[in-house]
């Protein structure tokens, strides 16, 4: 897994949406073993720590599960999934809408903007 970092949001929110983006895309798919947090976290060059936090939100939110002694894995709850996946979509199509809405363009004239940029007209 590449990771990416910005100074806009805390380490542990963009470790969990970046995981939460591989699963919900199919890179880790359900059912996989995860490596340990100790792992991840070297991986990722962050504190175990803070990676740990991040594995916990995504338990709390149902994307990865715990085994005692067997460790985490993503879960096979496709639905849970499915619902994690239209979620992202919804906050990014909402990121979208206000960045546009910010450059001056009416709801109507972002939907004409998408239909021609989907059509190759643009």
């Amino acid at each position: 897994m590449k990771w990416k970092f910005s100074s806009d949001a805390p380490i542990y929110t963009q470790l969990v949406q970046q995981i939460q983006t591989s699963i919900v895309s199919g890179a880790l798919p359900p059912g996989e073993r995860l490596p340990s947090v100790r792992d991840l976290a070297t991986e990722a060059g962050v504190n175990p720590n803070t990676m740990q936090r991040a594995m916990t939100e995504l338990e709390r939110d149902g994307l990865v599960h715990s085994q005692r002694t067997a460790g985490r894995f993503v879960t096979e709850d496709k639905t849970r999934i499915d619902e994690a996946k239209r979620r992202c979509a919804s906050q990014q199509i909402q990121s979208f809408l206000e960045k546009m809405e910010q450059l001056g363009y009416s709801r109507c004239e972002i939907l004409l903007l998408v239909e021609q940029h989907m059509k190759g007209e643009c």
